[in-house]
């Protein structure tokens, strides 16, 4: 697929900020102390988790690319560009501009949007499964919107996972059990962040599962802009 000036923009963008990001990254970690009770001193830990995630990040900008050769089809653009703006507010706005502590409830509009954005993917599964370009008029809106519902939330689960997994092996706090200065949340406060983030992933998910099952329904247009739907077709 023939990418937007757009698209190309907001990619290099990211990619060049994620890439200096790192270059900043290595020279701060190793000045950073272990433990600080400033909760405006970052330590090895916080530059450690920036320092994966602009990695991941790097990574994850390249899979519309390598999904469309896989699946053989164009992932549209509008998809495409709320994946990159939100690749960059997650990461290098939320990590390494600290949004996640300085901006009230920032992670909580980020799930959300990717609860949304997962079942609006949900959505275009079906089609792939069925080899088709519409979603199929054989299957009632509310099945196609229920999978679309639980496969979102399905993968905001996989995404805690790994949150909990890394969080214990590289000594990090994506799930925000400690507070800045490194003090330990306890009880229901240690698992705030988890159930929130749960919690705002279905929420975003029901919206999009909802909208998409009536556009269905009543045979709308809403959700087509987000589907698989042109056969990737090879340059010659």
């Amino acid at each position: 697929m023939k990418k937007t000036k757009f698209e190309i923009f907001l990619y290099y963008a990211t990619l060049i900020t994620l890439v200096l990001s790192i270059g900043y990254i290595i020279l701060r970690i190793y000045q950073a102390p272990a433990i600080s009770d400033d909760p405006n001193i970052r330590t090895k830990s916080s530059y450690t988790l920036m320092f994966v995630q602009c990695l991941l990040g790097i990574l994850a900008l390249h899979l519309p690319d390598i999904l469309e050769r896989k699946i053989k089809r164009d992932v549209p653009s509008p998809m495409v560009i709320i994946y990159i703006i939100f690749l960059y507010c997650a990461i290098y706005l939320g990590e390494v501009q600290n949004f996640y502590y300085t901006v009230p409830n920032w992670d909580d509009i980020l799930h959300t949007i990717s609860g949304a954005m997962l079942g609006s993917l949900g959505f275009s599964i079906v089609t792939l499964l069925n080899n088709t370009e519409k979603i199929p008029i054989n299957l009632s809106p509310f099945f196609v919107g229920l999978f679309a519902f639980c496969f979102a939330v399905t993968m905001g689960v996989m995404w805690e996972f790994y949150e909990y997994l890394f969080d214990g092996l590289l000594g990090l706090n994506m799930q925000k059990f400690m507070l800045e200065d490194g003090t330990k949340l306890i009880g229901r406060a240690a698992l705030q962040d988890t159930m929130t983030d749960l919690f705002v992933d279905a929420l975003g998910a029901m919206i999009i599962s909802t909208l998409g099952g009536l556009s269905i329904k009543y045979k709308t247009k809403l959700i087509d802009m987000f589907h698989f739907a042109k056969l990737y077709k090879k340059e010659s």
